[in-house]
């Protein structure tokens, strides 16, 4: 059976668009990047991480199978995580405003006896912010628990100048790279 270690209503429902049944498992897995450790690695370190936890909730499940994910916003190789509060994801805001950044999506597959992983990382620009347009988006809501301070899904959208690569991946679950190590499992997708 299929696990999706992870809190995110979001990777569920996108998870739930490939047509299997699944458990959700929720953890709470620091996230924390090394003082030395590239932004890629780290999104793949956590992602591991999340999944390797999510396996030892099920271990005796017959045929578990945990997907664990990390999805990070990344500027100038600097990670910007999920915003502390609204005064955090209006700096965020301001950072991304008016530039392209990644955004990058590592997936984790693990079962008892395999291990696989994929990365998707997409490039996203974001029209020139003014502060009355970070307020209001502040204001929603809409950013608390989600990197870099944004939901490219909800409102936001309306500020996205140009996006290169995965829009699921972006959300917070790549379905293509997904699919295909569900696949490589033997779970349809």
């Amino acid at each position: 059976m299929l696990h999706l270690a992870s809190r995110s209503p979001r990777r569920a429902e996108l998870l739930a668009r490939l047509g299997l049944d699944f458990g959700v498992i929720d953890l709470d897995i620091p996230e924390h990047q090394g003082a030395l450790e590239p932004a890629s690695e780290y999104v793949r370190r956590v992602a591991r991480e999340k999944a390797g936890a999510g396996l030892l909730e099920v271990v005796a499940v017959p045929g578990a199978v945990v997907l664990g994910a990390d999805t990070e916003v990344i500027l100038d190789g600097r990670v910007f995580g999920k915003p502390a509060d609204a005064g955090d994801a209006a700096e965020m805001l301001r950072a991304l405003s008016g530039r392209t950044h990644e955004v990058t999506t590592a997936v984790a597959l693990v079962s008892a006896g395999r291990e696989a992983q994929a990365v998707s990382t997409s490039q996203v620009r974001v029209a020139r912010l003014s502060e009355a347009d970070i307020d209001a988006y502040v204001a929603c809501g809409e950013w608390a628990g989600k990197a870099g301070g944004y939901a490219i899904q909800g409102r936001f959208q309306a500020h996205v100048e140009h996006l290169a690569g995965s829009y699921s991946g972006v959300m917070g679950l790549p379905l293509f790279e997904t699919s295909r190590l569900l696949r490589q499992f033997g779970l349809p997708a």
